[in-house]
């Protein structure tokens, strides 16, 4: 069985890695992004935590998003892996740039300087807390941090590798 669990800044290719991760395992993908609607508020998260409830029961998942405040208790003691995706911001703002202009993207440009204070923010605001809910959730799950390409190419290079269905991968 495989439970991994995508975590990192807006841009850092989170659901990149969980498409590759999906294809090349054969793992169902749950992108929280596709299942968050825009135009929803917090009367909507009952229902929204009732939809993750019901995808993440499967013995096996790759959840590509972080909402950690709303997800993490149903998530986090089911996974068997965290990949924290540790790119810089600058990656992280030029990919976020690039893809407000990919046809048939979600993201839109009127979206994109919010998005860019977000990313700049992250680390200092953001990424705190989720490591702290993290933690709280599933303190002894394994995470794997990727910084780079190199890194995250390696990653996927060993997907699928163990008899069993469960990715390892090095600890970085």
């Amino acid at each position: 069985m495989t439970r991994i669990i995508l975590l990192g800044c807006a841009g850092s290719g989170k659901t990149t890695l969980a498409r590759a991760l999906g294809a090349r395992t054969g793992t169902p993908v749950i992108c929280l992004d596709d299942i968050w609607q825009r135009h929803w508020g917090p009367d909507d998260v009952d229902g929204f935590r009732e939809t993750l409830k019901k995808a993440h029961a499967g013995e096996s998942w790759i959840s590509d998003g972080n909402f950690a405040a709303t997800t993490f208790d149903i998530r986090l003691p089911r996974a068997d892996l965290v990949v924290w995706l540790d790119r810089s911001r600058w990656v992280c703002a030029w990919r976020a740039i690039l893809r407000v202009f990919r046809r048939g993207e979600a993201h839109r440009p009127k979206d994109l300087m919010r998005v860019l204070r977000f990313i700049w923010g992250f680390k200092q605001r953001n990424r705190p807390l989720i490591e702290l809910t993290r933690i709280q959730h599933a303190p002894g799950i394994a995470v794997v941090r990727l910084a780079n390409d190199r890194q995250i190419a390696a990653f996927l290079a060993t997907a699928g590798a163990a008899a069993n269905g469960t990715l390892h991968a090095h600890r970085r």
